[in-house]
């Protein structure tokens, strides 16, 4: 899978250590405080997490992009030594036309917050 992951260490020793595991790991970087790496496993991605879990404190960030798991891209933070996960699901292109301005019938989203979407728009 693809992994990306951007880096808000709270500390340069900290900065160090992250970016030592990342290469370490195959990543490289593609932009400032982000590295990216094509071929994940889920046991590699499992393993960073812990490493990079083991090397933060509370005053770090750190941010995974993750695609495909499952058909969904996941957005996985470690922030205040606490993990958070957030899964999205793409829509389905739309066919057809929308004729009259109705706007689509509202639909759930992943959080559980309702999606709506506004005519004309896409």
């Amino acid at each position: 899978m693809f992994v990306s992951v951007v880096l808000d260490p709270g500390s340069p020793d900290t900065a160090r250590a992250m970016v030592s595991i990342l290469t370490q790991m195959g990543f490289k970087k593609s932009q400032r405080s982000c590295y990216e790496n094509m071929k994940v496993s889920v046991d590699d991605l499992a393993k960073l997490k812990r490493e990079i879990d083991r090397v933060t404190d509370y005053y770090d960030s750190v941010r995974f992009y993750q695609f495909p798991v499952g058909g969904l891209f996941v957005i996985t933070e470690l922030k205040e030594k606490r993990w958070r996960k957030c899964q999205f699901q793409g829509n389905p292109v739309a066919t057809g036309s929308r004729a009259g301005g109705k706007a689509a019938p509202a639909k759930r989203g992943t959080a559980g917050r309702p999606v709506t979407r506004r005519p004309g728009s896409r």
